[in-house]
């Protein structure tokens, strides 16, 4: 079978580079997601309360926010393939520490540390691929690239359902979180040999990071961070707590909520792929506004309505498609706002500002939980999040075909 056109225009080294960052997304995903799939297990070992498991899960998001800036910063300085090296590096060493945690405490610690390797992946490796691939394909190449969570989500419900049915639950949850350290340092070996981007080579000067608030870009800064506030919030209330949700609230066993999160999962991959094609063809903006508007009808529908388990699985894969599929075109999009000597700055800024901002969504809808329920707290926080993609999609203009090496200095 013939490739598409997106990934033959990359040639081959371009695509050496795009199954780097494939698997570095997946692993990415994989090891941060595990903490979801887990978190049943460990509100009954460790005796949590919903606001404590919250902060668990905003803690990565919220020191992933600092290491996706920093990381973006310091790749717009040394190289985006070095900073890549050290990302993925970090993550794997750091979600081992996971599983070594005997108390609430040292998890949460661990996970402070996990989130800045887990910043730093997405936000340097979508600048990477941008750079390399053609203008015209653009949108195609980097939604593609997304699906990588999709993969990796579905390999952290595929692991923790595995070592949580054959292990006693206090081992099964920690091996969950050893599983990714042999392919990042696999990984690692692979982007030893890889070298940065031609685009990167050629930008000559370096600006510093503080540029981004120049008047020249600030207004993109301000709008690209909060289409990201939005996408995360969306976005990690749903990771988060839908798998307790089915488990605590509809009463499922740990089988059936595999199955319902396979099927969202599932959807998420074809979003990811309609949502890239999409992008380049209809644009960015008319992308994450329709997303953005179904992706609130679907998950208000999902959790404000009283349906039956085979409804709600139903519904599934149409929420995973929407309101996860959006994030497709975020990463063309933030990419296509700054020049080369600001890409990696204005990148990190925004796609970790808005996660950091984002994280507070687990947190609050873990508080939320006691007066509203599960469901009914998860709705509202998806909603309201993909409400502020909708207003910043309004106010950004479209960047579909935008020659980035024609876009060298602001």
């Amino acid at each position: 079978m013939t490739p598409p056109t997106w990934y033959r225009s990359l040639g081959k080294k371009g695509c050496t580079a795009f199954w780097s960052s494939y698997s570095g997304f997946s692993i990415d995903a994989m090891n941060v997601q595990i903490y979801a799939f887990v978190l049943p297990a460990l509100l009954a070992l460790w005796e949590l309360t919903p606001s404590a498991a919250g902060l668990l899960a905003s803690a990565a998001l919220i020191s992933g926010s600092a290491g996706g800036w920093l990381a973006g910063s310091l790749s717009d300085r040394i190289g985006r393939i070095r900073v890549l090296r050290v990302s993925i590096l970090w993550l794997a060493v750091s979600t081992t520490f996971c599983g070594f945690a005997r108390s609430y405490d040292e998890l949460l610690i661990a996970r402070l540390i996990q989130g800045f390797g887990f910043g730093a992946e997405w936000a340097v490796g979508v600048v990477f691929m941008s750079e390399i691939a053609q203008a015209a394909t653009r949108g195609r190449v980097l939604g593609t690239l997304q699906s990588a969570w999709a993969a990796g989500w579905a390999l952290a419900a595929a692991i923790t359902s595995v070592s949580l049915a054959l292990l006693p639950p206090d081992t099964g949850w920690r091996i969950a979180f050893f599983v990714g350290l042999l392919p990042a340092l696999v990984l690692f070996r692979v982007r030893s040999g890889m070298d940065d981007t031609p685009v990167f080579d050629a930008a000559g000067s370096r600006q510093a990071w503080h540029r981004i608030f120049s008047r020249e870009v600030r207004g993109n800064t301000v709008k690209g961070s909060l289409l990201a506030t939005g996408t995360h919030g969306g976005y990690w209330a749903i990771a988060t707590w839908w798998p307790t949700m089915l488990r605590l609230e509809r009463g499922m066993s740990a089988l059936e909520t595999t199955v319902h999160m396979a099927t969202l999962i599932g959807g998420s991959f074809l979003g990811y792929v309609l949502g890239a094609w999409l992008s380049d063809h209809a644009g960015r903006r008319a992308t994450l506004g329709g997303f953005a508007f179904a992706g609130i009808v679907v998950v208000l529908a999902a959790t404000q309505l009283r349906l039956s388990d085979a409804v709600l699985l139903a519904l599934s894969p149409v929420l995973g498609l929407f309101a996860l599929g959006i994030y497709s075109a975020v990463g063309p999009v933030l990419t296509e706002l700054y020049p080369t000597s600001l890409r990696g700055s204005g990148m990190g800024f925004c796609y970790n500002i808005g996660r950091g901002l984002a994280g507070v969504t687990p947190l609050a809808v873990g508080g939320s939980i006691a007066a509203l329920g599960y469901a009914q707290a998860i709705g509202l926080y998806v909603a309201a999040s993909y409400g502020a993609v909708l207003f910043a999609t309004a106010l950004l203009q479209e960047t579909r075909g935008i020659d980035l090496v024609a876009s060298q200095s602001a």
